[in-house]
C-alpha cells in the first residue's frame, strides 16, 4: 500500500495564479496550460465553430518576458499575470 504524498512534496499541490484571457481574469493552477484549455476558458466550453472559423491564441508576460503564439496541441508554462489574447475570425 502506497503512503500518502506529503503536502510539502514537489507538485503535491500547485498554487493557484491569476491569468488574463481576453481581458477577463481566471484563476488556474500554476502549471502548463494548453491551447485547448485557454480556448475552453475563453468561450466557456462553447467556442465558435464552422469550417472557416480560425481561433488564434497569443500570449505575453510569460516566464522571462516570453511572448508568442500558442498553437493547437501545444502548451506553455503559466505565470501569475500572464496575458492571453484569443481572437476568432472567419476566412473567406
Amino acid at each position: 500500500m502506497a503512503a500518502p504524498v506529503p503536502e510539502s512534496a514537489p507538485d503535491a499541490r500547485k498554487k493557484p495564479v491569476t491569468i488574463i484571457i481576453s481581458g477577463r481574469a481566471f484563476e488556474v493552477e500554476e502549471k502548463d496550460i494548453s491551447y485547448e484549455e485557454v480556448v475552453e476558458l475563453r468561450y466557456g466550453g462553447n467556442p465558435p465553430t464552422g469550417e472557416n472559423v480560425r481561433i488564434t491564441v497569443t500570449y505575453s508576460k510569460g516566464h522571462n518576458g516570453k511572448e508568442g503564439t500558442l498553437r493547437p496541441g501545444h502548451s506553455v508554462k503559466v505565470k501569475a499575470g500572464m496575458v492571453f489574447n484569443v481572437v476568432d475570425s472567419s476566412q473567406s
